[in-house]
């Protein structure tokens, strides 16, 4: 066997007899060690070779794990330190990765999952030395919009960092965010920056999206895992399943809150074993996925409503990103539009290249319940339908076109002694902002107005102000506040007895 004496490895593992193990997967793939079962051995291990490959136990005897991260970072900022966790300590594991660490390994982990990080780790340095330079830093060339990102915000710049540092990983990834946030995104761009993708390393493996919620619960189990010809009524043929075809590469599971509960405990026996068995086969299969899983849903209550696994969502729920919404990336709104109002241009023959300056204020205030899907869609229309060098306001749908200040739910808040403008931008209902803002008086005054009253009270008047607004009209109300008119009687029933 050929000794990959380009890497020798730092192995600092407390346990005696874990690291015997790790010891012995190491040797027999190859590679040079040299063991501490501390963080003061593990200091003096680095400074006397200057190890460039590490895999560090983050929970040490003498101290934490982390400070032998921070001191080689300082000393070799380009040195892999690979960390070792516990299955209940993964919120450290991040706190790693954001300080450096290459990659992170859950206990317990097989030989395949250790060599193949290390290895991993190994070619990256050895591709460094060959080119005499780093690599582009994934974090720097996602922050330029490549892989399908555009914008600039603070919020979204804290996540292309994320999605630079979970992509030298192999573990899990669960994206949340609301629909149109760009989940699958997200997901294509972890993967094209992993050592499975083809910007990341020199096997580029594929990349396979599967949407749980669109495909028929009854059929989901065949996409996923495949089947045998004749295993049931349609079966014409043999199939391939996603997780077969993504072997080498990223299987993505995109809306899994969506998926059966049956079939729940199938995954978790895949993710746990590596192993699927197509529908009507006698023989389980090997195959090596990394999986990004997605969903618009809050997973935790869907745990509690008894409707997602909780042993699955541990098991997914490794690494967790966050996607923000459109309304909290400030002047990423801009950017996005004005790239994407060239493209669709182009796509129509139309001559646009710029927003107007009042269109441009009215994508600042609108709240974009649907995201950038939804920013894609109203642009995709406006370049359809008109022509000319600059979008303006008139040439919008007409929830973006009408003046937020005029609407029925602006006025609402205006009886109420409340001014819209003062609402939280990242909760503030879109048809109520407005593109001026009061002055600080005239917002304090209007929460002033407020203060004190209970919630039942705060209830009351609104509702009332929407009855006054749609002159008394109790179903007109109640297609505004989006409840029954029965609702709307039984509460000013209850109010009028009280009163009497």
């Amino acid at each position: 066997m050929v000794t990959n004496a380009a890497a020798p490895v730092l192995l600092v593992e407390d346990t005696h007899s874990l690291s015997t193990l790790y010891e012995a997967f190491l040797r027999k793939a190859g590679y040079q060690v040299e063991c501490a079962y501390d963080a003061k051995g593990a200091l003096e291990a680095f400074e006397r070779s200057r190890n460039r490959l590490i895999l560090l136990d983050l929970v040490l005897p003498d101290r934490d794990g982390l400070t032998v991260l921070r001191h080689v970072h300082a000393t070799d900022p380009d040195a892999k330190v690979l960390v070792i966790t516990a299955n209940g300590s993964i919120n450290r594991a991040v706190e790693a990765m954001r300080e450096g660490a290459f990659d992170f390994l859950v206990k317990p982990f097989d030989e395949r999952k250790l060599i193949g990080a290390v290895e991993n780790a190994a070619a990256l340095l050895k591709d460094e030395a060959a080119t005499g330079a780093k690599r582009e830093a994934p974090a720097e060339a996602l922050s330029r919009g490549l892989h399908g990102f555009i914008g600039s915000s603070p919020a979204m710049r804290r996540i292309y960092g994320m999605v630079a540092n979970i992509a030298r990983s192999t573990a899990t990834v669960f994206i949340t965010g609301e629909s149109g946030t760009g989940k699958e995104v997200c997901a294509q761009a972890i993967h094209d920056l992993s050592s499975r993708g083809a910007k990341g390393g020199d096997k580029a493996g594929p990349f396979v999206p599967v949407n749980c919620g669109a495909i028929p619960r009854d059929l989901l189990e065949s996409e996923l895992f495949g089947h045998l010809k004749g295993s049931f009524t349609g079966a014409i043929a043999d199939k391939r399943g996603a997780a077969a075809v993504a072997d080498g590469g990223t299987l993505f599971l995109d809306e899994i809150c969506e998926m059966d509960l049956a079939l729940q405990t199938k995954l978790l026996r895949f993710l746990q074993t590596s192993m699927i068995q197509p529908v009507g086969a006698t023989q389980a299969q090997k195959v090596d996925v990394r999986i990004v899983c997605a969903t618009n849903r809050d997973p935790e209550a869907e745990v509690r409503a008894g409707r997602f696994r909780e042993d699955l969502y541990y098991r997914l729920h490794v690494v967790p990103i966050h996607l923000p919404p459109l309304r909290a990336r400030e002047r990423d709104v801009i950017e996005i539009a004005e790239t994407f109002l060239v493209q669709f241009a182009s796509d129509e023959g139309r001559s646009f290249h710029r927003l107007s300056e009042s269109a441009r204020q009215r994508f600042l205030n609108y709240a974009w319940p649907g995201n950038v899907r939804e920013l894609q869609n109203v642009l995709r229309n406006a370049v359809v339908l008109h022509d000319g060098e600059e979008l303006t306001v008139e040439m919008l749908p007409a929830a973006l076109s009408t003046d937020p200040s005029t609407t029925p739910e602006a006025r609402i808040l205006g009886t109420l002694g409340y001014m819209p403008s003062a609402m939280p931008t990242a909760v503030q209902p879109a048809a109520v902002q407005t593109t001026v803002a009061p002055a600080p008086d005239e917002s304090e005054a209007a929460l002033q107005s407020l203060v004190g009253l209970s919630l039942a009270d705060l209830e009351r008047r609104f509702i009332e102000a929407t009855i006054d607004e749609c002159d008394g009209s109790i179903p007109k109300a109640a297609r505004l506040l989006d409840v029954s008119p029965s609702t709307l009687y039984r509460k000013r029933g209850a109010w009028a007895r009280k009163a009497g």
